[in-house]
């Protein structure tokens, strides 16, 4: 199949008809049947069966249709980037971040970047960690943050920022002479929040309970370490989250805890799409926003 038939074919199974088809790409009725039928012919079989002025995709178009998506998709994307190019346009960074890093490390590295960068656009979405990787896969977002390593082949993970995992609880569950001692896990006998059973933080959690003998029972389990904080917040109980969560407020007591467990903020980027200077430069601000966070230099 040639591009254009893509086109065409795609055009014709979102709108049914030969003429709504035409409306959508602004050509002829005749042209649009003339690229469908030469696009049948050269795949040797039709792709619809023809009903009173409607098409009705059989199966192996609707196969066809799902294979070929990502090609149109990118065909879009490559007419906009044409048509920015033309009038000119700024560049445009596309990042993708965890929820959590998107509300507590974003907002003061963005603020310092725009400094440099005041005209340049900006899209930011928040995703889980697999939904990242897909995105960058698939060149819909230029880099990502996660607190986990995918460790998938395709993708680049770079350490920007080391802290610790740290619990929190409500106001008054600790004395404050005790708030500067390290936690033992096996003290987090309270009503503990837990994370989803695929959670590689939460799996860090629960196995250093287990090494000390402290096998939690969550009745309550969340998707993200700002849930965890929110109910904690709330009078929901204790949880351990990452270090940025754990930010100080007057709505929450924090400790370390002994033995420690360490975590990374990490930049991911497709092994195959270096950065540019405003998405490079964006980057050097989350890992300085980062580490400010954490009290390091």
């Amino acid at each position: 199949m040639r591009l254009r038939h893509i086109e065409v074919f795609h055009a014709i199974m979102q709108v049914g008809t030969i003429s709504g088809a035409a409306q959508v790409l602004h050509i002829s009725q005749p042209a649009v049947t003339k690229v469908l039928q030469h696009c049948e012919l050269q795949l040797g079989m039709p792709l619809f069966e023809r009903v009173r002025g409607k098409l009705y995709p059989k199966p192996e178009a609707h196969r066809l249709f799902a294979e070929t998506e990502k090609l149109h998709r990118d065909l879009q994307g490559i007419r906009r980037l044409a048509a920015s190019l033309k009038g000119q346009a700024v560049e445009t960074i596309r990042l993708v971040s965890t929820p959590t890093l998107a509300v507590s490390v974003l907002p003061d590295a963005m603020s310092q970047w725009r400094r440099d960068f005041p005209t340049t656009r900006c899209e930011l979405a928040t995703h889980h960690t697999s939904e990242i990787v897909n995105m960058l896969r698939l060149g819909e977002a230029d880099f990502g943050l996660s607190l986990q390593d995918p460790r998938h082949p395709g993708i680049i993970a770079e350490p920007i920022a080391h802290g610790v995992m740290t619990a929190i609880a409500p106001p008054g569950t600790w004395r404050e002479d005790e708030l500067a001692q390290p936690l033992s896990p096996c003290r987090l006998q309270e009503e503990l929040i837990g994370y989803a059973d695929d959670d590689p933080l939460g799996e860090l959690v629960m196995a250093a309970c287990e090494a000390q003998g402290f096998h939690p029972t969550f009745r309550t389990v969340v998707q993200t370490y700002q849930i965890a904080r929110s109910l904690v917040e709330a009078g929901g109980g204790m949880a351990v989250v990452d270090p940025f969560t754990a930010a100080p407020s007057t709505r929450i007591q924090r400790r370390p805890l002994e033995p420690s467990i360490g975590i990374a903020l990490y930049l991911l980027t497709a092994g195959h799409a270096p950065l540019s200077h405003g998405a490079r430069q964006l980057a050097d601000c989350i890992a300085q926003a980062a580490r400010a966070c954490l009290g390091k230099p």
